[in-house]
Order: structure tokens, then C-alpha cells, then sequence
């Protein structure tokens, strides 16, 4: 179990520890001279138990709140100090605030310095720490009247304590391992030491963790747990890490940062929370307002961007984004203490939604609709909420690491639902059954309203099907959802278009002589293909003519249309995709120019640009700089489709 102090500066929160562990947390020579916390302070001690407890000592005066904040993050149980001779104070009603919000529900009261007071004192503070927890989760807390100095009151104390442990329950391993860093140095022999509280999952001695948001794969070198050796470290308990790896001594590690397993090494400068303003404020939080925002162990600026209204009134609800000057670490589910601009007081606090919001430019209905559902309260009604709701389909890594999920846990949960998995070119999806099975329907159905009479197929492209089917998709789901239903034979791609089997294009006489002109022609060509003006006197036919003819024949996909004055062979289309292929994969950054393009195909300036343009537009490679660089390597294959009656 892991308790931590709190209460007003000078209240006697170190002292009282020491009285209960007799461990001084003071650590800092700047401490012990001015007689005040400054930095978070550790101790553990059997309390009579047989085992362990942990106790953090935070620091009480207002210019220390965020380290306040970061030593409750995660903890058990409270201790709230209020002295005798002063009662509440502002400190006192701050961090009672902030406890509130991170929902820890368990503590006791220690009344201390009572032998500086009387018994009428005594009794009018304690009515005083009655009347302020009883708006609160604390209610009905304990309150035990103690004197560090000459030990009155310490036993009881310490059997409050206990009876307490026995009721928290042990937390569950689920989950990546998750440490939020509040202290880290160097050991002489040893080297980085990080410590910090345990969110979730378990770490083990020799096992490959993350520095976030660095990024820095690390080895676990030994574990320390409530001061002594340990194996391992689980959720709930505080401990140190010594670490190694390379690059460390690169690396700089900050109170706020994380080590985490590698199912959740991420970071995000936006998150989607629901917050709850404070009683205690005297105007409504509004849209746009700029907050310090502490999450775990870090503490940021950022602005807040309302979702539901223009404000949210004290002592309500509301869903917010919150935009973060700095990149942090975060999952469903953490909790986030909201203070002012200028950091003097607590607002309010709420809990994170999703560390990975949809993007802005989402229509505003699928963004909350995936609001909606990560406002679930597990994984599963979450998955099954979004795949029921959500237009589109599951990014499944994105909805793993915004869960927090291992890879076994996101495993069993896919297959806990009505979903069919989907390798696409952005990563693996997931799409409702039902849904699923209504999209290829309808594709089936646009085809053969599409198509005409035996032997004369009108067909239908991929693109063209998007607005007809049963709900709007990506560019790669479509192509799923096509190689899905080629592959069953409900319907074939030939010379590019979509159609059904009895359905296959014909050609007339006059245009099937031509076209076995044209072809030789573009046969010996090769990359070399002339331009449409250049094809007149050779095919003896006039402008108008020809293009309704190129057109016709890049329709039923004989021709690939690069650009409206140059046609290519679908199978010299590919081969010119191929050779992206090569240049993009023998770099060291994947990227190539139009110079490298054009010395490898040996052809033009200006029909290499007409080339990766169209590539371009298609969605094979992007742009980026002066280079380009392939952006779907799978789109390849829809021009093997295209390539596959292309010759006849």
C-alpha cells in the first residue's frame, strides 16, 4: 500500500512521518536549513502487518502543488495533517480538492501538535475538518488526534492505517507496465535510477521497456521495491528501476516522464477529457482558456477547446479537447488536475477519454459518435460501441494503445467481438460483421446495376462505387472490401473496370483493327509513348476521332490514361511502377526526385512528371519536397488487375 501526506505548509507532515516510520523524508540540505518540503520524500516501514507500507511526503506550500500533485498521483490511501493550533487552511481545502478529483476515496485524519492546544481547541478543529470533508468522498474519515513530539496518539494512528489496508484490494496486473518518473539519478556503480509509482501491468528484471516521450528502448538492469531487491514491480507499488541501455547517456529524464512497456510507447500533444469543474470557482471555464495541466507525475500548459457548449459551470460536466504544449504520455482512463494560467489554484480535473483524439477535420458526427464510445467503461463495450456507431472502422493499434492493452488482451478482445479484421495499407482494421456484409452487398448490387447486357459491360471502377454503397469508406478499406469480393468470383476486374463474368467487353470490328494498330505500336514504343498528336498520321484518323477512341479504350481498360495527351500499355504502367518500387527501397529514406526517376527510365523530363503525377493521383506515391516517396505499395496489385487482359 502506498499513503501519502497532505495538509498546509508547516502542519508537521514530515514530522509525523517520521514519528511512523522513523525515517526523516526531508532528504535536501535546503530542507533541513529552512525547516520546509521542497521535494517529494519517501519512507517505508512495517506498520505491524508483516509487510511493507509505503509513505510519500509531499510538500504543502502553494508554490509546490504540482509536486503535491505528483506524489498523490497513484497512491492508495491519504493522510491528511491538519494542526491543532491553526485548523484548515487554504492548502488544506486545495489539496482536499485535488484528491476529490483523483478519485482516491480511502484516508485518515491525523489532528497533529495537539499538545500545543486544549480540549476545547481540540474539539472546535476537529468540527472544523468535519463540516469542510462533509461535501466530499470523505465523509466519514477518521479523524485521530496525535502529537509527534511525545508519540500521544501514534498506535492509534497506525491501526487506522492498517485497517484501511486491509480493506484496498489488490490492483489488477492488466495492462502494459507503466511508471510515471518522479525522481531519477545516478548511483555510483549502478548507474540511471528512475523511481516512481507503478499505474499498471509488472516489470521484470531483464525485460526491454520505453523512455516516453523520447522514445529510448531500455533494459530493466535490477528492481528495487519498498527498499529491498525485488524481481519484479506490479501496479500499486512504488519503486526503482535501474536501468541501461543504449543511448542513455543521451538521454535526460525528466519528473513526468514514463517507462513503459512497448504496447503503449506513445505520446500525445491532444487528448479528449471529460472534466469536472470545481463548487469553489466563482465563473463558468470557458472555451479557449489557458490551464496547467497535470497528468501522472508531469505537469504542461495547454489551452482548452470545449466539445459539447461554449462553458461548463462549476460544479459541472463537460467534454473538452485539450491541446498540450508538450507531448506527454497518457491512456484511457488517467486522470488529469486542471489549475489556473498562472498556476495559483486548482479548477478542476476530469479524465481522459482518448489520448488520441480523431482528427479536427473528421465530420463532426463521427467524432462524437467515437467520443461516445471511448466514454465506455471497459475495452469491450468501448469496441463494440464504436463498431456498432462509429462510420468507418476501428484503427485496432490505436484503440490497443489508447486502452492500454498487451498484445494478448487486445488478442482475446477481437475475438470476443462481431468483426471482421482487416489488413489495409494504414494498418489492421476492424469492420462490424453485419456492416461488412451490407458493404459488399451493395457493391455487388452497383456492379450489376452498372453493367449491361451480355457481352457489353459498362462496369464500374473502385472509385466510382464509394458514393453508392451502403456507408461512406476510406480508399483502403475499399480495396478490401474489393479483393474480398474478387477473390469469392461474385464479380471480376477486367482491363481495370468491375463487372460481372458474363458481362465482359466487346469490341467492334473498327475498333478492334485499330486497336491491334495502336497496340504495336505502343509495343515497340515502350516507355517511349507518343503523345496523341504524334499518333494522327501514324493510325490515319483525325484529333476528335482518335480521343473518343483512346478514351473508349482506356475505359475498358485497354489503355492506362496517364495524362490527357499520353496513353501507356497497362502492362508498361506497371513496369514503370515497379521501377518506383526499386527507388524507393534501395535508399536509406525512401525517397527519390524526378532525376533519379527519369536517368533509370531513360526517357523525357516532361513524360516522367506526367508519370509520377499519375502515380501521384492514384495514391501510389506522394509527393514530398523536391522527391516523392511511395506512399502504397499495394496499390501495385490493382494495376496487375488492370494489366491482366490489357494485351489481347
Amino acid at each position: 500500500m502506498i499513503i501519502a501526506t497532505a495538509g498546509h505548509v508547516d502542519h508537521g507532515k514530515t514530522l509525523l512521518v517520521k514519528a511512523l516510520t522513523g525515517v526523516d523524508a526531508d532528504r535536501l540540505p535546503e530542507e533541513k536549513a529552512r525547516g520546509l518540503t521542497i521535494e517529494l520524500g519517501f519512507a517505508y516501514q512495517d506498520l505491524g502487518d508483516g509487510s511493507k507500507t509505503g509513505f510519500v511526503d509531499v510538500p504543502g506550500h502553494e508554490r509546490f502543488v504540482r509536486t503535491m500533485v505528483a506524489g498523490v498521483s497513484g497512491i492508495d490511501v491519504i493522510l491528511f495533517v491538519v494542526a491543532a493550533d491553526d485548523g484548515p487552511m487554504p492548502q488544506t481545502i486545495e489539496h482536499l480538492a485535488i484528491l476529490d478529483l483523483l478519485r482516491i476515496r480511502k484516508g485518515v485524519v491525523a489532528l497533529t501538535k495537539i499538545d500545543r492546544v486544549d480540549q476545547a481547541r481540540l474539539s472546535a478543529v476537529s468540527d472544523a475538518v468535519r463540516e469542510i470533508f462533509a461535501p466530499t468522498s470523505f465523509d466519514d474519515i477518521d479523524i485521530v488526534p496525535v502529537s509527534s513530539l511525545d508519540g500521544t496518539g501514534i498506535p492509534k494512528l497506525r491501526n487506522a492505517i492498517l485497517s484501511l489496508k486491509r480493506d484496498i484490494s489488490e490492483r489488477s496486473r492488466a495492462g502494459n507496465f507503466r511508471l510515471a518518473i518522479d525522481r531519477s539519478f545516478l548511483l555510483k556503480g549502478a548507474g540511471r535510477v528512475v523511481t516512481g509509482t507503478v499505474f499498471s501491468g509488472q516489470v521484470r528484471t531483464g525485460d526491454i521497456v520505453h523512455h516516453t516521450p523520447h522514445g529510448k528502448e531500455l533494459r530493466v538492469r535490477a528492481i528495487h521495491s519498498s527498499n529491498s531487491k525485488s524481481p519484479l514491480a506490479t501496479a500499486g507499488q512504488r519503486c526503482a528501476l535501474n536501468i541501461t541501455g543504449s543511448g542513455l547517456r543521451r538521454a535526460e529524464f525528466h519528473r513526468g516522464d514514463w517507462i513503459v512497456g512497448a504496447g503503449c510507447a506513445f505520446a500525445t500533444s491532444r487528448i479528449d477529457v471529460e472534466i469536472r469543474v470545481l463548487e469553489s470557482e466563482v465563473r463558468a471555464l470557458r472555451s479557449r482558456t489557458s490551464v496547467h495541466v497535470h497528468i501522472g507525475a508531469a505537469d504542461t500548459t495547454g489551452r482548452i477547446r470545449l466539445l459539447d457548449s461554449s462553458s461548463i459551470a462549476p460544479g459541472d460536466f463537460g467534454r473538452a479537447q485539450i491541446r498540450l504544449e508538450r507531448e506527454v504520455h497518457a491512456v484511457r482512463g488517467d486522470l488529469v488536475i486542471l489549475r489556473d494560467q498562472s498556476a495559483r489554484r486548482t479548477v478542476g480535473g476530469g479524465e481522459i477519454l482518448d489520448p488520441a483524439p480523431l482528427a479536427t477535420n473528421r465530420p463532426r458526427e463521427t467524432r462524437f459518435a467515437h467520443l461516445d464510445a471511448m466514454m465506455q467503461r471497459d475495452a469491450l463495450d468501448s469496441a463494440l460501441r464504436a463498431l456498432e456507431t462509429v462510420p468507418g472502422a476501428i484503427e485496432k493499434g490505436r484503440f490497443s494503445q489508447s486502452w492500454n492493452l498487451t498484445q494478448e488482451e487486445a488478442s482475446d478482445l477481437w475475438h470476443r467481438l462481431p468483426m471482421v479484421s482487416l489488413n489495409t495499407s494504414s494498418g489492421l482494421l476492424g469492420f462490424h460483421e453485419r456492416r461488412w456484409r451490407d458493404l459488399r452487398r451493395s457493391l455487388v448490387d452497383v456492379v450489376k446495376m452498372r453493367d449491361g447486357s451480355p457481352g457489353k459491360c459498362a462496369g464500374v471502377s473502385d472509385r466510382d462505387l464509394i458514393p453508392h454503397l451502403s456507408e461512406p469508406i476510406k480508399i483502403d478499406v475499399l480495396d478490401a472490401l474489393v479483393s474480398e469480393v474478387l477473390e469469392e468470383g461474385a464479380v471480376v476486374r477486367e482491363r481495370g473496370i468491375l463487372c460481372l463474368e458474363d458481362r465482359l467487353p466487346k469490341r467492334s470490328e473498327a475498333d478492334q483493327a485499330l486497336w491491334l494498330e495502336l497496340n504495336s505500336l505502343l509495343e515497340k514504343a515502350g516507355f517511349r509513348a507518343p503523345v496523341v498528336h504524334d499518333l494522327i498520321g501514324p493510325l490515319s484518323m483525325k484529333l476528335n476521332e482518335l480521343k473518343k477512341f483512346l478514351e473508349r479504350a482506356a475505359q475498358q481498360g485497354y489503355l492506362t490514361k496517364v495524362s490527357d495527351k499520353r496513353f501507356f500499355l497497362p502492362a508498361v504502367v506497371l513496369e514503370l511502377a515497379s521501377i518506383v518500387c526499386e527507388l524507393a527501397t534501395s535508399g536509406d529514406d525512401g525517397e527519390f526526385t524526378v532525376a533519379d526517376y527519369r536517368d533509370r527510365v531513360k526517357i523525357g523530363r516532361n513524360a516522367v512528371v506526367e508519370i509520377l503525377e499519375y502515380f501521384d493521383r492514384i495514391g501510389f506515391t506522394r509527393r514530398h519536397g523536391q522527391g516523392r516517396k511511395l506512399l502504397d505499395a499495394s496499390k501495385i496489385d490493382i494495376l496487375k488487375g488492370r494489366n491482366r487482359l490489357g494485351a489481347d
